[in-house]
């Protein structure tokens, strides 16, 4: 026994110092790549520049040229000096509350600073400052932004939103900011070529929610394969496990990359379905404010700065940002700049090859220069939070989950149904649901109190949901725990109450640690979820910042790197509940076994008398 507890101890050591040595490789390369991150690395979330420029595509949907009616676009806006500031039901005064995504740039994301920006966030930027007002950006999902806006979590959502008559019954919008481009995305030399090549047996990716998603299924009727965001759906293109990917154009030239073996085969356009800021339809100041600010932007050349930082591209006929008075923008010749870096680039340099399967999935998930770029700041904010999360939910979750495992064995009926029913709720429910019934019904009440920040209404939520199944571990650990030991306590003048709580609890407590780990451990994970909510750049956890990196390099190396610190949380923790449970059932080394064992005494002399011959045995 002593040699298999010394074997388990040094399991035990050598998966925390393998565990040791993944964060100690990661934090050996800080210094340089804090320089490296300082240099400002050109990805999907840095401005390309003009640099980048290119023409307006010419290999539009045949059915799709733009020539429909603008109906929603305003004649005119109120000039800025009249916007009342105080009068824009705004959820802080004074500050713009703006939900985004992190995953879609160069449109919005979060670039290596941690810092939420992209073309849509840095008008906005450049807006507040001309009504005179601070802005916050919270990252959360596309699936849920929309209803976030309408129930006023978020004064604005920033997402490049292409505006649809549908979501119009949901929120209102602002003028266009931006075209509505979209492209198909396959493999170079492939059998599709334009949207009409789709059928029903092409897997075709979009992000769920997307106005792709909606193009795919009720204009082309065909089915789709969702994914939750953009990076997710391209990688799976350039592995091959979708034959086809519908993207709005910003994210599908920022994604494509030389060496991928894909290529944007074809856009569509239509000028009523410009991309536009989704604002709660009961505040139409709020809209009326941003779009005398867009006009604004427009006017002194801001907006033509940021879009030829960002997006410079040539503008489809028949639309322009912002009202129908805003003059047209005052670009550099974007055409021109395109033609010139493209004859710069013609014979320079040689086709880039295609991958090769293996090539493609270590350079997808083994990208070690992006291990050691992403550890930094999974330690510095991922995984402060995510520990927050899980110990704030855990320890909600351990109380009230022992309150109804106790009123589960009840003999109150009063107490026993709550307890069931609690169980069979929260048990039943998918978990986003919970936690986003939670943050967006009860966030808007307790507002005041939170300050409109939802991270600790999504602890809660993680508690309450871990509380249904942590009950049921205690009820069954408890329940499990022979009668004979309540009738015993009983026996020598124990109340009830006094045989649960001294006898029966703690030993059923004891027998579930190892069950109770495993939840505690779901928690760890389970805290990804809380990013629904709409958080702070400083809330993300784990998940959320390897994703963002993710998002930035068209990578999923970092994600990778976010799985290797949840190991580091996990298996010791595993370890060393399984430890404790041992512990618990054997106890310590008893004296026998610790003190040396003496040599057995000599046996007692013959007794002395006459010698009997065997022979005479009878």
């Amino acid at each position: 026994m002593k040699r298999i507890r010394q074997a388990r101890g040094l399991a035990l050591l050598l998966v925390v110092a393998v565990t040791g040595l993944m964060l100690v490789a990661g934090g050996l390369s800080l210094v340089g790549v804090g320089s490296r991150a300082a240099a400002a690395p050109t990805d999907n979330c840095s401005p390309p520049g003009i640099e980048s420029a290119s023409a307006a595509p010419t290999n539009l949907g045949a059915a799709d040229k733009g020539g429909d009616e603008d109906r929603y676009t305003t004649a005119n806006v109120t000039p800025l000096a009249q916007i009342d500031r105080n009068a824009l039901g705004l959820l802080k005064p004074g500050t713009i509350s703006v939900g985004t995504l992190s995953d879609a740039g160069p449109s919005i994301c979060v670039n290596s600073k941690g810092v939420f920006t992209g073309f849509d966030n840095e008008l906005l930027k450049a807006i507040a400052a001309k009504l005179g007002l601070q802005i916050q950006f919270s990252g959360t999902e596309f699936s849920g932004l929309l209803s976030q806006v309408a129930n006023h979590r978020f004064d604005v959502g920033s997402s490049s939103i292409t505006t649809t008559d549908d979501r119009r019954k949901t929120v209102a919008f602002t003028n266009g900011y931006d075209f509505g481009y979209f492209s198909l995305v396959a493999q170079t030399g492939g059998k599709i070529k334009t949207f009409g090549d789709l059928n029903k047996n092409t897997r075709i990716g979009v992000v769920q929610g997307t106005v792709q998603d909606d193009y795919v299924r009720n204009t082309l009727h065909l089915d789709a394969v969702d994914f939750p965001d953009y990076a997710t759906a391209y990688a799976n293109l350039k592995t091959g496990q979708i034959d086809a990917w519908v993207a709005p154009s910003a994210q599908a030239e920022g994604a494509v990359k030389p060496g991928d073996g894909t290529s944007i085969l074809e856009n569509t356009f239509s000028v009523n379905n410009f991309v536009a800021w989704a604002v709660a339809k009961d505040n139409p100041k709020l809209v009326e404010a941003l779009n005398s600010g867009l006009d604004a932007i427009i006017a002194d050349g801001t907006y033509a700065k940021i879009y030829s930082d960002w997006e410079p591209r040539e503008l489809p006929k028949g639309w322009k940002p912002g009202s129908k008075a805003a003059p047209l923008p005052k670009f550099p010749d974007f055409a021109a700049i395109a033609r010139a870096n493209a004859a710069k680039t013609q014979g320079a340099s040689a086709p880039v090859a295609r991958k090769g399967t293996l090539a493609q999935l270590g350079d997808t998930f083994f990208n070690w220069d992006l291990y050691k770029r992403a550890f930094p700041d999974l330690i510095e904010t991922g995984l402060p939070n995510t520990l927050i999360l899980a110990i704030v939910s855990g320890v909600i979750g351990t109380v009230v989950g022992l309150v109804l495992a106790v009123a589960g064995i009840s003999r109150s009926r009063w107490l026993r149904w709550p307890a069931r029913v609690y169980t069979d709720i929260f048990r039943g429910l998918p978990a986003v649901v919970v936690i986003l019934v939670i943050g967006l019904g009860i966030g808007p009440v307790v507002k005041d109190i939170t300050d409109n920040n939802p991270y600790w209404l999504g602890a809660i939520a993680l508690g309450l949901l871990a509380a249904a199944y942590i009950g049921e571990i205690f009820r069954s650990g408890i329940q499990s725990v022979e009668t004979g030991q309540l009738e015993a306590a009983r026996a020598v003048g124990f109340s009830y109450r006094q045989s649960m709580s001294l006898v029966v609890v703690p030993q059923g407590v004891r027998r579930v640690l190892p069950a109770l780990m495993n939840q505690f451990i779901t928690l760890i994970k389970d805290s990804s979820l809380i990013y629904f909510l709409g958080l702070l750049a400083t809330q993300r956890e784990l998940f959320a910042v390897g994703r963002d990196l993710n998002a930035q390099t068209g990578n999923l190396s970092p994600l990778v790197a976010a799985g290797i610190v949840y190991l580091v949380l996990t298996i010791p923790l595993t370890h060393l509940v399984n430890y404790i449970d041992v512990r618990l059932r054997t106890g310590r080394q008893s004296e026998a076994e610790t003190e040396p064992t003496l040599p057995p005494l000599p046996a007692d002399p013959a007794p002395s008398g006459p010698s009997i011959d065997k022979s005479e045995r009878g």
